[in-house]
């Protein structure tokens, strides 16, 4: 037996034989909208009676995953497997961790109107808890990615810097490292946060060389799953798009399905933000406004749906402006995405949507973004305002920012918000513009 083997052998015993209290859960961010992943329960009374153990391919090139949440599975690792990788999730989830380790195989149903079942194999799980094992897995691996949610990035770049550490030391090359996370320049945000925890100069020299972070655009509906209440299984749209950059790359640039390299990725990553999810979001907080339970229910309502298409029309015509995307081709790509919402398969509940309203108004994100890029090229923004007011008026009591929105809100503090959250100067005509639309939303309200 080879020496990799070995180890990946160890790798499993110890994964299945790790015994620890767990700590406070360090679940992905519950981001949004597109590509945010809520795991499949964590219970162990859930049946996995479906799942039949397949065996795994040591020869394969080796991936470490981080977050073995539904967009993890749904998505990146899926996509690293159907490469040829042998995909090592990582995650303190213990459950998802056992089962990952006990069957080395997963089902994704594609929820689509051509509903199929997709079988993900030669995969298998390490406790993030493990830091020896995990620092062992990154040092065999040709890839590391993430999906884990911005706020957990500076968490998981102590084991990455760890393995990196080890990978100098046992005199190994290439790595790189994706973060596929609802973030601008996510990558980078890793690799700052990675170097904290490199005070050698060596270590940090050697990454500069040898360690590429290549940050990336990801879009791919992964709802909440419950089908079959398997452990491990997981429901995805059949849509999907992964944008990395290429130059970010080091050494040979591999070949992963589905991945497609640009050299302009912040034009992509704003078509993605300010078109997507700004319409995600739209229709969100509207149906949450009018009393609706989900994203296509919501776009049933002829009111709703005009502004949905009008606040994208809005912030792509923006976009060709400022990137040179072609209109015609922008318009397809806005009626795709109408498309996608409309998917009755596709239960996306309008509360989890409209999540973490702070972030999605500011000043660069989703809502905010795209009217600031319209006034700079002198274009209209009427819907997109009707978007910024129907945020304000998101009431979720599940969620702290929703809470604390509506609170300040209520105790006549509007002026102060809109200056400190989306940017516009108490007084201005941009912040007029947004009490004025606020007001006019009051009628709508359920």
């Amino acid at each position: 037996m080879s020496v990799f083997s070995q180890h990946v052998l160890r790798l499993f015993d110890i994964a299945r034989s790790h015994v620890a209290s767990t700590p406070p859960s360090l679940a992905p961010e519950k981001t949004s909208d597109i590509v945010s992943s809520s795991s499949s329960s964590s219970s162990e009374s859930i049946d996995d009676s479906t799942l039949s153990s397949v065996q795994i391919d040591m020869s394969s090139p080796t991936a470490v995953h981080f977050g073995a949440g539904n967009i993890g599975r749904g998505f990146i690792g899926a996509l690293l497997s159907k490469s040829g990788y042998h995909v090592t999730f990582a995650d303190i989830a213990d459950p998802l961790i056992d089962a990952l380790n006990k069957y080395h195989s997963y089902d994704i149903q594609i929820l689509d109107v051509d509903k199929r079942t997709e079988q993900i194999t030669n995969v298998s799980g390490v406790n993030s808890k493990d830091a020896d094992a995990l620092k062992s897995a990154i040092l065999n691996a040709s890839i590391v990615t993430t999906a884990v949610g911005p706020a957990v990035l500076k968490i998981v770049a102590r084991s990455i810097a760890a393995g990196i550490s080890e990978r100098r030391q046992q005199g190994k090359e290439y790595l790189n490292v994706i973060a596929c996370e609802n973030m601008t320049k996510a990558s980078a945000v890793l690799r700052d946060e990675v170097l904290k925890h490199l005070p050698n100069q060596e270590d940090k020299d050697y990454l500069s060389q040898y360690v590429g972070f290549p940050s990336c655009a990801v879009d791919r509906i992964v709802p909440p799953f419950e089908e079959g209440k398997n452990i491990l299984s997981v429901g995805v749209e059949a849509f999907f798009e992964w944008i990395v950059e290429k130059p970010e790359f080091r050494g040979p640039v591999p070949d992963i399905h589905g991945m497609k390299l640009t050299d302009n990725l912040v034009a992509y990553v704003q078509r993605k933000l300010f078109t997507l999810n700004c319409g995600h979001a739209t229709c969100a907080y509207l149906g949450n406004l009018k009393g609706y339970a989900t994203v296509e229910e919501s776009l049933k309502d002829p009111w709703i749906e005009k502004i949905v298409r009008g606040a994208m029309t809005e912030s792509g015509k923006a976009l060709c402006k400022k990137h040179g995307f072609e209109w015609s081709k922008h318009q397809q790509y806005i009626e795709k995405i109408m498309n996608r919402f409309r998917n009755p398969y596709i239960k996306d509940d309008v509360k989890r949507v409209g999540r973490d309203p702070l972030r999605k108004l500011a000043p660069s994100d989703r809502l905010v973004g795209p009217v600031k890029m319209a006034k700079e090229f002198g274009l209209p923004f009427d819907n997109l305002l009707k978007s910024i007011a129907a945020a304000l008026w998101y009431e979720n009591e599940e969620d702290k920012q929703s809470v604390e929105i509506r609170s300040r809100i209520q105790k006549g503090e509007i002026e102060d918000l809109v200056e400190d959250v989306l940017g516009f100067e108490k007084g201005s005509e941009d912040a007029r513009h947004v009490l004025e639309a606020y007001k006019e939303m009051e009628s709508n309200k359920a």
